[in-house]
């Protein structure tokens, strides 16, 4: 029976994704397809569409519109220029200076963001023609700006950390958003120490460095945008508010810094703001419904329990299970984007790694970090194509140019993986988590 569900459920899925279905619709038919089997049409129905209502009358759920709010009104407000100003102070006097502020930049916006796509056009939309001026080859250019764009999806506060935190059984986010930190900067220093060695060998010019008078002023300018992060992060690791109220300061705080500080973005800009906000909110939202009714439908047909089985026969090793685990979601981020494929497959993994005595906020931060790699390789990765596109590169020359990143995020995804402590080192010292 496991088989036969198993077989009709991801068969389906995949066939409606070949013909073009949006994701959404494609798990939610597949999902009621499966159920057809076991039960009537009706019925089916039915309980897919109550599992879906219940699933995402979450609190927790909350974070995610809000969130995304507050990355839109930043995206507007001028804190990208910002952000790159700070890192040429920071990374300037470097060899390949530029491709160092691009990596910094998108780390500290896209923790401001919780987006990769928006940091890879923001960032990479200055950088780019400032890298061209200076002599950088595009191709290596648009790398830089592809492989470290990711970072923000690791580095809080993280839409992807809340969503697997939902669909993982109620995960801390706090713990989860603390945990991101370190792998977050490690996969950010791995592109530095790539693009650095890269831009030596190339000659690439450093940054002289400005009279001290104006460092002060960038780093002065660009204070108010990180004090999101301590606002939010202290709030929750202090037990101020949670991470679902803090995503609501979070959009207060941008509309302030947006409208009445840097006033880059007016009153008459909101509306536009908002419906755009809400249309990806909406998106994300069916997806996750859809997805905790395909998830249900998988642990009603034990599908869950068949896979752990399946991998149980390949190998009693549990590294050797980690690593096929890893191969699996490396394969599946190519074809897959990062939200759909978290919350149909961390019900599949995520109990097959707790049997081995994984820790469950170890095993998200890892599964994320996986993930991250997916939406910079083709054929669907997202950033990668954003990347391309600003730095006005096609796809078939930033492969070469891509491979020695590739290289250095999978050794760190690695180390992530069979070393628990650089997910779990910080939640246990700040919130004393004894997991």
């Amino acid at each position: 029976m496991e088989l036969q569900s198993a077989l009709i459920l991801f068969g389906v899925f995949a066939v409606l994704v070949t013909f073009g279905v949006p994701i959404s619709f494609a798990i939610g038919l597949a999902t009621v397809t499966c159920i057809t089997v076991l039960m009537s049409f009706d019925q089916a129905v039915f309980v897919v569409a109550q599992r879906m209502a219940t699933g995402l009358d979450s609190f927790t759920l909350l974070a995610i519109p809000f969130f995304i709010l507050a990355g839109n009104v930043m995206n507007r407000g001028g804190i990208a220029a910002r952000m790159i100003e700070l890192a040429k102070v920071l990374g300037g006097r470097l060899p390949g200076a530029l491709a160092h502020c691009n990596v910094l930049a998108n780390m500290l916006f896209g923790a401001i963001s919780g987006s990769a796509v928006a940091s890879a056009a923001a960032v990479g939309g200055i950088m780019s023609p400032l890298q061209k001026k200076e002599g950088y080859d595009p191709a290596y250019s648009a790398a830089v700006n592809a492989a470290s764009c990711p970072t923000g999806m690791l580095i809080p506060p993280s839409s992807t950390l809340i969503v697997y935190s939902l669909i993982s059984g109620g995960t801390s986010v706090a713990t989860l958003f603390v945990a991101g930190y370190i792998p977050g900067i490690l996969m950010g220093l791995g592109v530095m120490v790539v693009a650095g060695i890269i831009a030596a060998k190339r000659g690439y010019p450093i940054i002289p460095m400005p009279p001290m008078k104006e460092v002060l002023y960038k780093t002065l300018d660009a204070i108010l945008p990180l004090m999101l992060i301590v606002i939010i992060m202290g709030g929750i690791i202090g037990g101020i508010f949670t991470a679902t109220e803090a995503s609501a300061v979070a959009v207060v705080y941008s509309l302030v810094l947006a409208v009445f500080i840097y006033r880059e973005v007016k009153i008459t800009d909101l509306p536009s703001v908002i419906l755009e906000s809400a249309i990806t909110s909406s998106i994300v939202l069916l997806l996750i419904g859809c997805s905790i009714g395909m998830s249900w439908a998988m642990a009603f047909s034990d599908i869950p329990y068949a896979i752990a089985d399946a991998l149980a026969n390949v190998s009693q090793n549990p590294l050797i299970i980690m690593l096929v685990i890893n191969l699996c979601l490396l394969v599946i981020g190519t074809f897959m984007d990062m939200t759909p494929a978290l919350l149909i497959f961390t019900p599949i993994f995520l109990p097959v790694a707790t049997e081995l005595g994984m820790d469950p906020v170890h095993f998200g931060i890892m599964m994320t970090y996986n993930l991250c790699i997916g939406i910079i390789t083709p054929p669907v990765g997202s950033a990668l194509f954003i990347s391309c596109s600003v730095g006005k590169v096609a796809i078939k020359d930033i492969i070469k140019p891509m491979l020695p990143f590739y290289v250095a995020v999978i050794s760190i995804l690695m180390l992530v993986t069979f070393v628990p402590e650089i997910s779990l080192f910080l939640p246990r010292v700040i919130l004393g988590y004894g997991g």
